[in-house]
């Protein structure tokens, strides 16, 4: 067991695989796809072509340490097929909708026995893809595995930190993308900059508020996996998660918008799901359960506005 096993050909595995293959590393990218063995092509990340060093494979073999590079919605089923004797990072983001479960608490119920952490961040696919200079967290509680995993996955132009508080990683991985639909909703109805910088500092605090009552801290929070990947996500309509707000607050339905997409927008199964999770444990997300709202058409972007600024004043 030599290789890094990246599993998912979507647009992340394979930004991570081409980054690994320009490292010099050993690497199989398991895809569901096989004609990507033939073609080595994916519409994924147009213009990239994956390189004779990267092994694609229609098998979870055993690995050193696999890459678990698929959407929430299939993380559970994928993990459950993997060789519990190698370490796993998980690097999808969000929570299971079912279950409203964390992804290490996912991989704690199919792979119990497995050395386990997230790979995390502020990191579009595209830039990996293409080497640009970025950073990352390895969040885990095995301190072994932190370091060996930093060891084989960093590089030239991605840099990577350890961090021992994998569930306030997980917390800010999955609440980022539910505030960056809010963010641009706030830029989409026309509210202004001002509205959108008070939006995404509050959303900060609900993420340090969900990942305490957790178990997680909060300073975790403030660090790249929370405000590091809040601040890329909401930045621009390169974001997925942005865009659909972008579109939801210029009055488009979330089932339109959604209809015309061929990728998944991460925040609208989140939504839900973390507004859940955090009813249980007596967490207020007030910008959470807004988007939830007008995700599931319950509420306009008025009056989820009204919600928000007519909440109690108290100091912050």
């Amino acid at each position: 067991m030599s290789e890094i096993l990246v599993v998912g050909a979507g647009a992340w595995g394979t930004a991570l695989a081409l980054h690994l293959a320009r490292e010099g590393r050993a690497v199989a990218l398991w895809a569901r796809d096989p004609t990507l063995a033939q073609t080595r092509e994916t519409a994924r990340l147009p213009g990239q072509r994956l390189p004779s060093a990267i092994r694609v494979t229609d098998r979870l073999a055993p690995a050193v340490l696999t890459l678990l590079a698929v959407p929430m919605p299939y993380l559970r089923t994928v993990a459950a097929r993997l060789d519990p004797r190698g370490a796993v990072l998980v690097c999808a983001k969000g929570i299971e909708a079912v279950t409203l479960a964390l992804p290490l608490e996912i991989l704690a119920d199919v792979l119990p026995g497995a050395p386990r952490g997230v790979l995390t961040g502020p990191n579009f696919a595209h830039e990996i893809a293409r080497g640009l200079p970025a950073a990352a967290v390895i969040a885990s509680n095995d301190a072994a595995l932190r370091e060996a995993a930093m060891a084989r996955l960093a590089g030239a132009a991605f840099r990577l930190y350890g961090n021992d508080d994998p569930i306030g990683a997980q917390v800010g991985g999955a609440a980022k993308n539910v505030i960056a639909i809010a963010a641009g909703v706030v830029i989409g109805a026309g509210m202004g900059e001002n509205a959108r910088a008070a939006l995404v500092t509050r959303g900060l605090a609900e993420m340090a508020r969900l990942a305490v009552a957790l178990g997680g801290r909060a300073e975790t929070v403030a660090g790249l996996s929370g405000m590091g990947d809040l601040l890329l996500t909401c930045a621009g309509a390169s974001s997925r998660n942005m865009s659909f707000g972008l579109a939801l607050g210029a009055g488009t339905p979330a089932a339109a918008i959604l209809a015309a997409r061929t990728t998944a927008t991460e925040g609208v199964a989140t939504a839900p799901a973390l507004v859940s999770r955090a009813e249980r444990l007596g967490v207020a997300v007030p910008i959470c359960a807004a988007v939830a709202g007008l995700i599931a058409g319950e509420i306009s972007v008025r009056r989820a506005g009204e919600m928000l600024l007519s909440r109690p004043l108290r100091d912050e």
